[in-house]
């Protein structure tokens, strides 16, 4: 009667969290819109090598897709070089006239366009004075401003966006600078540079450049695999957008069809609002780069426009609901246990585990869901091959759970990560050990365990499956410490341009979950077999705790799993037979004597 309540509560709550996860696949199609954004200083360079003019660059490059430009704020030395500022050191205005009244070791500036050097001295906290010599008005600084940020070159960035352009202006931080908020430009988006920005220190300025970035209507920018120190903070409380962008130096290394493939990856199976490129050295390069990434978008549903910031808003009422097929699960999880004792002790660990990692939140729940839902399908039934379709469903029940309940505006930006990827893994496992654990003293089970007669062979396959496991552990999440292999990366390179590829953990798993529930080895295999089985499923949850993937693709990379496991299964099941019978008529002939020893 239990069981009946609990499974009617777990397929009851399973409805709104169907519900919100439709509702986010709705609301990530809305986003399909991205901005194919070009730097503008590589762009001037390219210009320069090629004997090309800016304004000629990119009206190729617009023909062939382009539709942003990221423009930088303008360096003291910009200036300069536009011939808006003069500048002298302090020795070579004495050599000249050794009577002005400068100082030696000081930098002086004079406004060759009205107001400029009379700018720099509002702009830094630096003391300066202000000095004239031969009818000259100067401006001197204790050191050279060259490298100090100046503000928008608001002529540029005017005429860009009567073009049609979409602006992404990057700022510099310098504590020089007096309130840099009051520089902001009105453009959509912020791409800020170096490694912090200002105020990141300190939250009382934070907030005030927040407040300054608020009123200009910008969006801020989230580069992925950067951590730039403020950015997160301010991304809470503004509205902000994901970039994809890789180093220069970076870039110069890859072929333009590599680089292509990358940005189009980052925009399928990341939804990156902005995509960041920069021109190669030769023009028919980067148009080589911006067709394929065309194909690529196109291909993949997207269109170019103006950026839409993440805004997701997960309905609280269901959110609620949905929590009620965790608790269910982790109640069917502890009755599934022969020993009854143990399993109330695995659900409430499992729970305790899930509070004391995620905090009393949502992501609490989500996490019990991940942990729970792999391993359920193989506690309830484990007898025969079509088993492991009902624990794959189960599985897929979890992903909704975890989803729905789980999913936020911050885990969809990339700031609030899921919490305990490790215990997604390493929990599946733990529960389906222990429900091993027949219904006799444990006393009993250990003495039985310590009496067990074990094989080279035993070990052998021992330490294989422990190397695997360790592999898996290793290879979690995003960043691991053990890479994938050259012939890896050249296989998922070749699948992930022509569909959403499996994760590899899954496509040995699935099948090694169909040969452990044959019968057809010893208990000892079969045990291995179903603990690699657990894995392939905690493999498929864990895909969905990467909230900044759209749903979709994280569907379509699970179902993809999952379809190559059941094909690679079904096909190993009888060639495993045959062999298995072969080698059986092989030891009978041998014990009759038919075969030399």
């Amino acid at each position: 009667m239990l069981r009946t309540l609990l499974y009617a509560l777990l397929c009851l709550s399973l409805i709104p969290a169907l519900m919100l996860g439709w509702n986010r696949i709705q609301f990530e199609r809305a986003q399909q819109v991205t901005a194919l954004t070009l730097d503008m200083p590589t762009l001037r360079d390219q210009a320069i090598a090629t004997g090309k003019t800016e304004d000629e660059l990119l009206q190729d490059y617009r023909a062939l897709g382009v539709n942003g430009l990221a423009i930088y704020e303008d360096l003291v030395k910009d200036r300069i070089e536009r011939g808006e500022l003069m500048v002298q050191g302090g020795y070579s205005i004495l050599s000249l006239y050794p009577n002005a009244p400068v100082k030696p070791n000081w930098v002086y500036y004079r406004s060759l366009q009205p107001g400029s050097a009379e700018d720099l001295a509002q702009r830094y906290v630096l003391k300066s004075e202000e000095v004239t010599f031969n009818g000259q008005k100067w401006i001197g600084f204790p050191m050279d401003l060259a490298a100090f940020p100046a503000g928008p070159n608001l002529p540029e960035l005017e005429k860009r966006k009567a073009e049609g352009w979409i602006i992404s202006y990057r700022p510099w931080n310098h504590p020089a600078v007096k309130n840099p908020g009051q520089y902001l430009p009105k453009v959509p988006v912020l791409i800020f540079n170096g490694l912090n920005i200002y105020g990141y220190d300190d939250p009382a300025s934070l907030q005030e450049y927040g407040q300054s970035i608020k009123q200009s209507g910008a969006a801020v920018s989230l580069i992925e695999f950067t951590e730039q120190k403020g950015v997160p903070e301010l991304a809470r409380e503004l509205p902000a957008v994901r970039v994809f962008s890789l180093s220069r130096e970076y870039q110069v290394t890859l072929t333009p069809e590599d680089f292509a493939s990358k940005v189009v990856l980052a925009a399928r199976e990341r939804n990156m609002q902005v995509l960041y490129i920069r021109p190669f050295n030769r023009i028919s390069d980067t148009e080589k780069m911006l067709k394929k990434i065309m194909a690529g978008l196109d291909r993949a549903g997207f269109e170019l426009g103006a950026p839409t910031p993440e805004d997701y808003q997960p309905n609280t009422l269901l959110r609620i609901l949905s929590c009620i097929g965790p608790v269910a699960a982790l109640v069917l999880v502890a009755l599934s246990y022969p020993l009854r004792w143990l399993g109330v002790l695995a659900a409430v660990g499992a729970l305790g585990l899930a509070v004391v990692t995620a905090g009393p939140s949502w992501g609490a729940m989500a996490l019990l869901a991940a942990m729970v839902f792999p391993a359920l399908g193989f506690l309830l039934q484990r007898k025969t091959p079509w088993d492991w379709l009902r624990a794959t469903s189960i599985s897929f029940m979890g992903v909704f759970f975890l989803t729905g309940i789980g999913t936020s505006r911050l885990g969809m930006l990339g700031i609030e990560p899921f919490a305990g990827v490790s215990l997604t893994l390493l929990m599946p496992v733990a529960l389906y050990l222990g429900s091993l654990m027949p219904n006799q003293d444990i006393r009993k089970t250990l003495k039985d365990l310590y009496n067990t007669k074990i094989q080279l062979g035993d070990l052998a396959v021992a330490g294989i499956g422990l190397v695997v496991l360790a592999l898996v552990f290793l290879r979690r999440g995003n960043d691991t410490g053990v890479g994938a292999s050259n012939a890896e990366i050249e296989i998922r390179q070749l699948v992930q341009d022509s569909m959403i590829r499996p994760r590899f953990k899954e496509m040995i798993a699935h099948p090694a979950a169909l040969l452990g529930l044959t019968g057809f080895f010893p208990q000892y295999i079969t045990i291995a077999l179903m603990l690699v089985g657990v894995i392939g499923q905690a493999s498929l949850v864990n895909t969905f705790e990467h909230f900044h993937t759209p749903l979709l693709i994280s569907l379509l990379r699970a179902v993809n799993g999952v379809a190559f496991g059941l094909v690679t299964g079904l096909i190993m099941i009888p060639v495993v037979r045959f062999i298995i019978k072969w080698f059986g008529q092989y030891r009978e002939n041998r014990d009759k004597g038919q075969v030399q020893a």
